[in-house]
Formats: C-alpha cells, structure tokens, sequence
C-alpha cells in the first residue's frame, strides 16, 4: 500500500510555470507506475500523464505535451510534474494516483491516489 500527498500548487500567470509533487510513503515506491490526473468542477477527471517504475515510459495527454514534464526520483519516494506554458484551461486540481504492472491513462486502474493540489492559470 502506499499514501500519496501533493504539494506545490498555486496561482499562476498564464505562459508561466509551476512543478507540483507528489511524495509517497512507503519502501516500495520504485514499484509503481505514477500518474498525474486532473479534474475540474462538474467534468471527469482526465489524464494528464503517467511514468513507468524506471521512468523509462512517459506518456502524456495531447493538450499538454511539449509543455508538461513528468519525472521521478525513486531515491525520494516523489514524483514530478513541471508545467511550463501554463494556460487558463490548465486551472485544475490535480492529482496524482499510482498502480503496479504497465502504464496506464485510465484513471480507473490507478489503485491508490491523493487528494490533489489546486493548479490555478490566470489571464
């Protein structure tokens, strides 16, 4: 099992760029496929990007690649998501979620997820 905690949402300017993270509890975090998902009100969540246990396979949404990078740093139980050319329709609470096996955009085989942080683009 493993616990997932987002931090380093907040207000920012449309061009501009914000890293959110994702730190996991737990030894066994090299074995998790990651996945940052996000959702806005009355929408479904929707899949931004996921990253295998190595970090070898990224994957990432066609709104958001070339302008969103996924990482992680196993040593640190974390994963990353920088986000550069922030747009208005970026402004979501996102989340990160993990799974075990391949990688996956459907956030209906991510087992375990966090409660998000609030990624806010102005004009």
């Amino acid at each position: 099992q493993v616990t997932l905690v987002e931090s380093g949402g907040g207000l920012v300017q449309a061009g501009g760029s914000l890293t959110v993270s994702c730190a996991a509890s737990g030894r066994t975090f090299s074995t998790y496929v990651m996945g940052w998902f996000r959702q806005v009100p009355g929408k479904e969540r929707e899949f931004v990007s996921t990253i295998s246990t190595n970090g070898g396979i990224t994957n990432y949404a066609d709104s958001v690649k070339g302008r969103f990078t996924i990482s992680r740093d196993n040593a640190k139980n974390t994963v990353y998501l920088q986000m550069n050319s922030l747009k208005p329709g970026d402004t979501a609470v996102y989340y990160c979620a993990a799974r075990q096996m391949a990688t996956s955009r459907r956030s209906v085989e991510y087992a375990y997820w966090g409660r998000g942080t609030q990624v806010t683009v102005s004009n």
